[in-house]
C-alpha cells in the first residue's frame, strides 16, 4: 500500500501505476463503502452493509482490507493519491505559467469535488464528527501534502514577480474548496433562485462548472496578482 509521505519521492510514477495497485473487486468494494460512509457515516456502516452493497461476502472484505478501518484508509489512498500526483505533475510542468497552473488547479478542484460527491461528503462528515483519530490523521496528511504543493506553485509566481509576496494560502484554498462545497450542498436552492429548473441535470452541472470556474478564477487573480 502506498503511503502519502512517500509521494514527494515518487516523481516518475504514473497515476495509472498507482491506481492499478487495486483490482476491480477492491475498487467495487471501496466504491460501495464510499456511498455508505457518505449516507450513514463510518460508525453507522457495518462490514455486512458494505458486503451486501458490493455484492461480495464479508470474508472477501477481510481478505483484501483486513478491517473496516483499513478499508477506509485504502479508500482515501485510492482517491487521494491520484489527485496528489496530478497536482505534483502540474506544479513541475515547465510549459505552463504560474497563473495558468492556478487556473488549471481551480478547474481540477471543481471537477474533482463535483465528480466525487460521495467521497466529498465522507470527508466533510468525518471532519465534523471527528470521532476517529486515524481518519483525522489521514485527512491532515492529505491536506499538508496538498498545501505544500500549492505553496510551491504560488512561490513560483512570486519568484517570477507575477504574484504578490504575502498570500494566505490556507485561506485561499478554503475559499476554493468552501465555495464549491457550499454549491454542492445547496445546488437545488441555487437552481431555484436562478430560475434554472428547465435545465436537465447534465446541463445544470455543466452550467455550474462554468460559473464556478469564472467566479473562482476572478477571485484568485485579484488575490494573487498585482493590478495591471
Amino acid at each position: 500500500m502506498f503511503k502519502f509521505k512517500q509521494l514527494f519521492n515518487l516523481r516518475r510514477i504514473s497515476t495509472t501505476v498507482i491506481m492499478s495497485a487495486y483490482n476491480e473487486k477492491q475498487v467495487q468494494i471501496m466504491e460501495a463503502a464510499e456511498k455508505l460512509f457518505a449516507d450513514k457515516g463510518f460508525e453507522g456502516t457495518s462490514v455486512r452493509d458494505i458486503a451486501e452493497d458490493a455484492g461480495v461476502n464479508q470474508a472477501m472484505i477481510s481478505y483484501y482490507f483486513g478491517s473496516k478501518e483499513k478499508l477506509m484508509e485504502a479508500m482515501f489512498t485510492y482517491r487521494g493519491t491520484s489527485s496528489l500526483l496530478q497536482l505534483e505533475e502540474m506544479v513541475q510542468d515547465k510549459t505552463l505559467t504560474p497563473i495558468q497552473k492556478v487556473e488549471k488547479l481551480i478547474d481540477r478542484y471543481i471537477e474533482k469535488l463535483l465528480t466525487n460527491q460521495c467521497f466529498h461528503r465522507v470527508v466533510v462528515r468525518e471532519q465534523m464528527v471527528n470521532n476517529n483519530g486515524f481518519i483525522s490523521d489521514k485527512l491532515q496528511e492529505i491536506k499538508r501534502l496538498n498545501q505544500a504543493l500549492i505553496k510551491e506553485l504560488i512561490a513560483q509566481g512570486q519568484r517570477n514577480g507575477d504574484f504578490k509576496k504575502h498570500v494566505d494560502i490556507p485561506l485561499l484554498m478554503i475559499t476554493l474548496v468552501g465555495t464549491v462545497s457550499h454549491l454542492i450542498t445547496t445546488q437545488h436552492f441555487y437552481r431555484e433562485i436562478n430560475n434554472l429548473q428547465s435545465l436537465t441535470e447534465e446541463e445544470f452541472q455543466k452550467h455550474i462548472r462554468k460559473k464556478l470556474s469564472h467566479h473562482l478564477k476572478a477571485i484568485f487573480k485579484a488575490t494573487l496578482m498585482y493590478e495591471q
